[in-house]
């Protein structure tokens, strides 16, 4: 069964207050969707409610943390209530912390994990069953490079994204036997411009970054609108995190002595920050309801845009495989077909006149001796008639009468 069309779908954004979920959010409605947008900043929502509504779209606020199943609850049961189903669930809310594992406290580690992993179990279970009842839907989670490559100084994040991974795995091969018909999509962003890093708890004496290049929110948020309407079960938001897990399949050692050296200097800025400055680890941080952090980031990606086009890569897969086809028929063509191509045909005679054949396989090929030491009715000793040998020898040409009858026409 076909996934609704944008314009038809009820859809909820958790973790909608500012970056991907923000930006994904405007898009829907701007597109015609009903969107119910959740987070724990309720200030962020309600100036997003507003900026959609200002542009003739439909928004409904419910604030929530993602930690309490009850919660999470509630917003599925209020989109129900509004709009009298759910079409599409995205699950954005995430945080994350900058130090050593050794300065990373019991709670903190946890309540890292609460808000990235159980967030998303506590989602999920509350959205399942209105889906189930359709009989269709997609969930669509953001995930993280991390979640496949880990990086230092974020072993609180990484652990929380890997075990996304592998919830969205296991749950995936559950689906297709009990609901076919629901598609899960994991989304899998490189470093995305948005104001996470700006709020992230740090023991590194330095408001932290993403390890660059960054990509603008908006690549992520298209990511999500066509996964909205096309079962795909992941999709990267930029080349850059494709690339180094492409790069680590050959040379895995390399490529984490290259991020245990490099990483820890490049998520750092020049600005101080303090161990004692606002962040929103345990509570939600007031005055960062926008959707890009200021970093900068790259508005396209080649990458991301072809996985989105399914005809074009069936069409460059078809065309590699060609190509690699042909490499390989080239290859295989016996070696007398490649001599003196381009040459007149007597010199591509004479290349072949000359070619080596190997001593054993003359050894295997002989028949006869190729000198006779016999007489034929008591005449001089002759020639004896041709051998596998002679003929492997010789230059390709058409058969004589003589040849035919034995006789060497020489």
């Amino acid at each position: 069964m076909k996934l609704r069309p944008i314009k038809d779908q009820v859809v909820v954004v958790f973790g909608a207050s500012s970056g991907i979920g923000r930006e994904t959010a405007l898009r829907f409605a701007r597109k015609g969707a009903r969107v119910v947008v959740s987070a724990r900043d309720a200030q962020g929502l309600d100036t997003l409610v507003s900026e959609i509504h200002e542009e003739g779209g439909y928004a409904l606020a419910v604030p929530a943390d993602a930690t309490d199943p009850g919660q999470a609850q509630e917003v599925a049961d209020t989109a129900r209530r509004r709009y009298g189903r759910l079409d599409t669930w995205v699950h954005t809310a995430s945080v994350i912390m900058y130090a050593p594992f050794e300065q990373t406290r019991p709670e903190e580690f946890r309540q890292v994990l609460d808000i990235n992993l159980m967030g998303v179990v506590h989602g999920i279970y509350a959205a399942l069953p209105l889906l189930q009842e359709q009989g269709r839907g997609a969930l669509i989670v953001v995930s993280s490079v991390e979640g496949r490559q880990p990086f230092p100084l974020q072993s609180a994040y990484v652990a929380s994204k890997h075990g996304l991974e592998g919830l969205l795995g296991t749950l995936r091969m559950e689906l297709k036997r009990s609901a076919p018909d629901i598609s899960l999509t994991n989304v899998i962003p490189s470093s995305i411009d948005t104001p996470i890093f700006n709020k992230a708890r740090t023991r590194l004496s330095v408001k932290s970054r993403g390890v660059p290049p960054f990509y603008d929110p908006a690549v992520a948020a298209r990511a999500i609108l066509f996964a909205a309407e096309n079962r795909v079960p992941e999709i990267w938001v930029g080349g850059a995190g494709r690339a180094l897990l492409a790069i680590k399949r050959v040379a895995p050692a390399l490529v984490d002595d290259a991020v245990a050296r490099m990483a820890p200097r490049l998520q750092r800025t020049d600005e101080p920050r303090t161990e004692d400055s606002p962040d929103n680890l345990f509570h939600p941080l007031p005055g960062h309801a926008t959707v890009r952090g200021g970093f900068g980031g790259r508005s396209f990606s080649l990458y991301t845009w072809l996985q989105m086009q399914p005809m074009l890569r069936m069409l460059l897969t078809w065309a590699t495989l060609g190509g690699v086809s042909w490499v390989v028929r080239r290859g295989a063509e016996p070696a007398r077909s490649r001599i003196g191509d381009g040459m007149p045909a007597r010199g591509r005679r004479r290349i072949v006149r000359r070619r080596v054949v190997h001593p054993r396989r003359v050894q295997e090929a002989r028949v006869g001796p190729i000198w006779g030491d016999h007489t034929h009715n008591g005449a001089t000793p002759r020639r004896a008639p041709w051998t596998a040998v002679e003929r492997a020898l010789a230059p390709s040409r058409p058969p004589t009468v003589l040849s035919r009858l034995g006789i060497d026409g020489r």
